[in-house]
């Protein structure tokens, strides 16, 4: 049986810190040759209305525990926690092979020590000797639960992408109405209105730039983890089921497709025959 201690967690993901440097670099990069000056958007007083005014809208409009939750979910933009799903199928496949072999009861040992609070939960209720359609219904609703929470996780970002811009409005009007004291002094109103409009940048660049990518982002790891989860119930059903593990692993390589994982040829080198198959 290989290492149950698989690493739980696919690594970091270089297209978040990529596409914050790509994107930053080129409007910083265009600012700059157009004659400006990174100073000019440079302004804490505007960070501070955006971020302030945006984090406060947010928490009227979200309940506490998801609000928690969804600070939870940022690490999973810079870092992918699903493990990869070829490495999840060939775990499952181990399983079933062993219980092909020598019955349900001799998981009973390496399922406790399964990192995978998922996994080792199906492969507990298959040793117990739990019906299928009991242990079917209930990690569904495990995952059903898990992509809702998911979901409404996200939609916080979603939200923070929508207030994000008119605070920024909001910034600017301010700064507006302390321009309009300094009227008589032209070069004085001038400098006003452009640090004004700073903090529209600022709504506007943190709604589109940062947060509703990363409501995005949020999404996609969802789905990844029910596609994930999705493919471990299936094998759990199958491992109940006697099926042969070939046949199986036939069955759960349909969640392979398009995820980059090894080809069903080479995925299935090296499987130890099953007696009895």
């Amino acid at each position: 049986m290989a290492d149950n201690a698989k690493k739980t967690s696919g690594g970091l993901d270089i297209a978040t810190f990529a596409g914050i440097i790509v994107a930053l670099g080129a409007i910083l990069g265009g600012l700059v040759l157009e004659g400006g000056k990174i100073a000019d958007v440079a302004q804490v007083t505007a960070a501070m209305i955006v971020l302030g005014g945006t984090l406060g809208a947010v928490m009227v409009a979200t309940p506490m525990k998801v609000l928690k939750g969804s600070l939870k979910r940022m690490l999973g933009v810079v870092n992918d926690p699903v493990p990869p799903i070829g490495d999840v199928l060939e775990e499952v496949i181990e399983y079933a092979t062993q219980a092909r072999k020598n019955g349900l009861v001799s998981l009973e040992r390496a399922a406790g020590e399964v990192a995978d609070p998922f996994l080792r939960k199906g492969l507990m209720l298959a040793v117990d000797g739990c019906d299928l359609q009991e242990i079917r219904a209930m990690l569904e609703l495990e995952i059903d639960m898990e992509e809702g929470r998911a979901e409404a996780e996200a939609k916080v970002f979603e939200g923070a992408g929508g207030y994000a811009p008119t605070i920024g409005i909001i910034g600017a009007v301010m700064g507006l109405i302390q321009v309009m004291k300094n009227l008589a002094d032209i070069e004085e109103v001038g400098h006003g209105i452009a640090v004004a409009f700073v903090a529209t940048v600022y709504g506007v660049g943190l709604s589109n730039l940062l947060f509703l990518p990363m409501a995005q982002k949020i999404k996609a790891r969802a789905h990844a983890e029910t596609k994930r989860r999705t493919l471990i119930a299936e094998g759990i059903a199958g491992i109940v089921e006697g099926l042969n593990p070939k046949l199986l692993r036939s069955k759960l390589e349909a969640f392979t497709i398009g995820s980059g994982a090894a080809a069903p040829e080479a995925a299935g080198a090296g499987v130890p025959a099953v007696e009895g198959a």
